[in-house]
């Protein structure tokens, strides 16, 4: 019964967005949430009020990059020199994507390394093969990077390769796939780590070396016109306006599969929604088995994520968004009332378990002021928990994280931007009693990187001399709190004290200049200076606290020294 009533939603969804793109146009590619040069560049951008951006939802499209880009350039008195040459340069890899459909190589010699025809060729712009005529276009392209750190530790070693392909079929149909391999000679971010690095799904080193590998498969296909497209894809998203990481979706976990649709029928509105299958890695005892050769079979229960957010535009440069969502599993796979996007999933939740454990639902708010100009001011709330009767309790706390922040760009000096954030998360926070509804995929947390019961402060200092070379100083001064267990028993989990104790605590300093020699071609320069360290708290001592959340290579006092050159990401 319920696996028809899938089917029948399908099938109308198919209906519907066929007869939407017959009469409309559209494309939809995502630019990776890893490709910080674009992105903050459009920010920029957008503080000037060159542009406007909804900058909440992340990834953008490479069709909406190409679109800001050209507005932009078409705003030519309102830029300085070195903005003028980033979007050139920018613009000569996102044209491809641009839905005109012209020639783009007619004139194009120096980036050219050899051209095969008027439609096709190898691009040094686009460090691939590219290929464009009226009905087909695409971009193929390697990626290759390596890392190399260095402190009192030791060295460790990152590198990563593969290649990536994107393509616009008509003018509706976008598709893109990439795979890369990562090895890693000692692993820097494991679950439940307080750090910004990427997870992975490791295969660990033999012999007890800390060292592994991991693949990351990303990709997916759309179906865009005007004013929206639907994508079913595998990839990072990032929900909530930040500088150093969202509180309410972040990309730090491994990609996962997902619907998404995403609707703009006015300028004033906007929608976004997914629907996502996690990994719980959670044993399923009742369908794992022992094979014939006898090795174990192990099969994870079901874990899915559904979430939205409605986005209003009062005014051209501000933006208010508030949505939820909902970790189910046990609902034998996809339930089709998570499958509608614009509901509230916490209401449905009260209707399908009236008897048993309910599910992990979650609310969102999000603001973002750009209204003077050169300032971008915002904040974001994650809410996990909330009950009228705590608030104005001093003894009792709800269970939400919220950051604000602001970021000042090319004032009172042109190409230089300072920035701070604030992060403030309460205890139990992103925790959950039923392991497999936490707000989290193969055990990496989906919220803030700190988690629950943790405080962040964080400035920055960007300078961008010339076109393509950011210069920047960071600072962030984070700590932990008590660890509190979340699991079911303890009736006053609202009432435990709020960063009472510190059991660990972050201070970085970190330089970094980074050149883009040619598109998503990138050679870095890191110097951090860490002192990271733990504390007797709770009958546990501050060793324990430091392996619990940092790998033994940051541990301590460390001046750490970074080489980085990539291709792609």
């Amino acid at each position: 019964m319920i696996s028809n009533m899938k089917n029948w939603i399908v099938a109308c969804l198919v209906v519907l967005l066929f007869f939407i793109a017959r009469s409309s146009f559209g494309q939809a590619i995502p630019e990776h949430v890893s490709n910080d040069a674009i992105y903050e560049f459009l920010d920029e951008l957008a503080s000037e009020k060159v542009i406007s951006i909804h900058s909440a939802i992340k990834p953008y499209t490479k069709q909406f990059i190409s679109e800001k880009l050209l507005e932009a350039q078409q705003a030519d008195s309102l830029l300085n020199k070195r903005q003028k040459k980033e979007i050139a340069f920018y613009l000569k890899a996102y044209q491809v994507w641009d839905g005109k459909y012209d020639n783009p190589y007619k004139d194009e010699k120096v980036n050219l390394l050899n051209k095969y025809s008027d439609n096709a060729a190898i691009s040094l712009t686009h460090t691939g093969f590219v290929y464009r005529d009226s009905n087909f276009a695409a971009v193929a392209k390697p990626i290759w990077g390596t890392r190399y750190r260095t402190n009192d530790n030791g060295s460790l070693t990152h590198f990563w390769g593969g290649a990536e392909a994107s393509a616009t079929i008509g003018k509706h149909i976008g598709v893109w796939a990439s795979v890369r391999d990562n090895t890693v000679s000692e692993i820097l971010n494991w679950p439940g780590n307080f750090t910004r690095q990427d997870g992975g799904n490791y295969k660990i080193g033999l012999d007890g070396q800390n060292s592994g590998d991991y693949s990351e498969t990303r990709g997916g296909i759309s179906l865009g016109w005007k004013w929206g497209h639907v994508s079913l894809s595998k990839d990072h998203v990032q929900w909530g306006d930040n500088q150093h990481g969202p509180n309410i979706i972040d990309s730090r976990a491994p990609s996962f599969a997902m619907v998404k649709l995403h609707l703009k029928p006015v300028d004033w509105f906007e929608f976004d929604y997914l629907h996502g299958w996690l990994v719980s890695e959670v044993v399923d005892s009742t369908l794992s088995y022992v094979s014939q050769y006898g090795e174990d079979r192990q099969v994870f229960r079901p874990k899915n994520i559904a979430s939205n957010m409605f986005t209003l535009h009062p005014w051209k440069y501000t933006s208010f968004s508030v949505g939820n969502s909902i970790v189910y599993s046990d609902m034998g796979g996809a339930h089709p009332a998570y499958l509608i996007p614009f509901l509230f999933y916490k209401s449905i939740d009260h209707t399908l378990n009236h008897t048993i454990q309910n599910q992990n639902s979650q609310l969102f708010l999000n603001v973002s002021i750009r209204n003077i100009k050169h300032l971008h001011l915002y904040g974001s709330m994650f809410v996990d928990e909330f009950k009228k009767d705590r608030v104005g309790n001093d003894t009792l706390h709800n269970f939400f994280s919220y950051k604000g922040g602001l970021r000042l760009q090319n004032w009172p000096i042109p190409n230089v931007s300072i920035g701070y954030e604030f992060t403030h998360t309460y205890p139990i926070t992103y925790k959950h009693r039923i392991q497999a509804t936490t707000y989290a995929t193969n055990n990496y947390g989906l919220g803030h990187y700190l988690l629950d019961n943790s405080q962040e402060h964080y400035i920055s200092l960007t300078i961008k001399p010339i076109s393509r070379l950011r210069l920047k100083a960071s600072y962030w001064l984070a700590f932990h709190g008590n660890e509190y267990a979340y699991d079911g028993g303890d009736r006053d989990i609202d009432a435990k004290p709020v960063l009472q104790d510190k059991t660990w605590q972050n201070k970085t300093f970190l330089l970094s200049a980074s050149y883009e020699i040619l598109q998503n071609v990138y050679f870095k320069l890191i110097y951090e200076n860490t002192n990271i360290k733990g504390f007797d708290v709770d009958g546990q001592d501050a060793q324990y606290y430091l392996d619990m959340y940092t790998p033994a290579y940051y541990q301590g006092n460390q001046q750490t020294i970074s080489f980085q050159f990539n291709i792609g990401f």
